[in-house]
């Protein structure tokens, strides 16, 4: 499989090492999720969790055709217990969802979030004061509101105003019905969309424990060098933790540019005004000025985490997927690899050194068709520019949710990741084995073990909503235990 040539302006001096660091970003997932993610990419933002990406997903809604899902989740690896000041958007926050249908890597479509918080009663510390029995009783205390903005063809319209958010989901006695609390928080939007933003399970599964401990995948241990054990089943660090999301459901037709071509190419972010400023004295009151400016951004799963050095990583969290292809190639040294780190991917070396598993050689043009410029004939806007972006072909048939398989375009499922990202599907396995050419793309690797790779960990510890907003009902406080992480009595979810 070859690529057509496309020239890239070469990085201009002194921007080598960026380039050198986003090229092995644009591997998206070929590496960030093949190493896996706590959520925690960059210093900064790990410092600002009410600011930071955690996952992005879109898919065609399952139940109801002709509507696309668009999720983004914040607040990595949220504890149910941790109260009394429980997990919240930041009211100094512009949390937003870009929708780009033409392939410029600029966004044509503009979802903004903005969120204010509200105390009932200042003078106690309770989070509610007793049993929240409805979105507008007087007991529930920390209350938030949302104001969500639409900006298209120039023209910013405001399609919620002041809308109450459910609470977290604290426990038996606070919060005994909670998916009633949460469906009451589910908003409707012009065209038949929906809104829903709030806590939820966290959709996310991988085994970060070993995979961060030098890339141990618990079922290879016995080929994992120097050290000889016995294989293992994998485990979900996410398992019972929770995050807040920003969902929408809107009309496919309201994406596409137009019938013709119904790809579309997401990505999120976080924003922060430019100034905070602390009274003398007094931090209790610091005032917020100046324009927004980019914390926190995400596409593909899991890019910055691991991929970006620690010195870039707060630069990447920055950038706008416009400005990708500029800092992406280098000048080819007569191997025909212009993207370093995509054609060239560390990764795939250091699979073959900790588990003998030969992998294709360089140039990887098959992976830059797979994680960076799109697939043709199935996510590839035609003279597109590379940019981590997620992208989905709405027009792409949808499997049942009760036949989806967890390593979607890998088992045959052309609406499952990288065509788009639906909740189930297994990013994890599904970069490893495009690293190491498990794929059809790359046929004389595509065989065990390179197509078997994974960390052991097939689904998430929630069960899905067959209906918008699909996540999973949040883990409460009461039941959770940190020290047998997953294992919840009866009525914790």
């Amino acid at each position: 499989m070859t690529l057509s040539p496309r020239t890239l302006p070469r990085p201009p001096k002194g921007r080598t090492l960026l380039a050198l660091g986003l090229t092995g970003a644009m591997g998206l997932t070929l590496l960030g999720t093949a190493n896996a993610s706590s959520h925690r990419e960059a210093p900064l933002i790990s410092n600002d969790p009410a600011a930071d990406n955690t996952d992005l997903y879109a898919f065609q809604s399952p139940d109801k055709p002709g509507f696309t899902t668009l999720i983004a989740n914040w607040i990595p690896a949220e504890d149910p217990a941790a109260g009394p000041n429980f997990y919240n958007f930041a009211d100094d926050v512009n949390y937003s969802i870009y929708v780009d249908n033409n392939g410029d890597a600029v966004p044509d479509i503009t979802y903004d979030w903005r969120f204010s918080t509200e105390f009932q009663n200042p003078n106690t510390y309770l989070y509610n004061t007793n049993t929240i029995k409805s979105l507008d009783d007087p007991a529930y205390n920390y209350r938030q509101y949302q104001d969500l903005y639409v900006t298209k063809g120039g023209v910013r319209t405001q399609l919620l105003s002041h809308k109450l958010l459910p609470p977290n989901n604290v426990g038996p006695a606070a919060t005994p019905n909670y998916a009633a609390l949460a469906a009451a928080a589910v908003y409707d939007l012009p065209g038949g969309g929906k809104n829903f933003s709030g806590q939820r399970d966290d959709a996310f599964y991988a085994d970060i424990g070993s995979i961060f401990d030098t890339g141990q995948l618990r079922p290879f241990l016995p080929a994992y060098k120097p050290a000889m054990r016995a294989a293992t089943a994998g485990k979900d660090f996410f398992a019972g933790q929770n995050i807040h999301t920003t969902s929408l459901e809107i009309p496919t037709s309201e994406l596409v540019q137009n019938a013709s071509q119904p790809i579309i190419q997401v990505w999120s972010t976080a924003s922060r005004p430019k100034v905070r400023v602390y009274n003398q004295n007094n931090g209790a009151t610091p005032v917020n000025r100046g324009r927004f400016v980019q914390v926190s951004r995400l596409a593909n799963p899991l890019v910055n985490e691991v991929v970006i050095p620690l010195g870039l990583k707060d630069t990447y969290n920055g950038l706008a997927p416009k400005n990708d292809a500029a800092a992406l190639s280098v000048k080819d040294s007569g191997d025909g690899v212009t993207i370093p780190l995509v054609q060239k991917p560390e990764l795939a070396g250091l699979i073959t050194g900790l588990y003998g598993i030969p992998t294709p050689p360089a140039p990887r043009n098959d992976l830059v068709k797979i994680f960076l410029t799109g697939i043709d004939g199935l996510n590839a806007i035609k003279g597109s520019q590379p940019a981590d972006l997620l992208r989905l072909n709405t027009s792409t048939p949808v499997t049942p949710v009760a036949q989806q398989n967890r390593l979607g375009l890998l088992a045959g499922q052309n609406d499952g990741y990288p065509n788009g990202r639906r909740l189930g599907d297994d990013v994890i396995d599904i970069a490893l084995r495009a690293v190491a050419g498990g794929t059809p793309f790359t046929p004389d690797f595509n065989k065990s073990p390179n197509n078997a790779l994974g960390d052991g960990v097939d689904k998430g510890d929630g069960t899905f909503l067959t209906s918008f907003p699909y996540q999973a009902t949040p883990w409460q406080g009461f039941s959770e235990n940190n020290e047998t992480r997953g294992a919840f009595t009866t009525g914790s979810q």
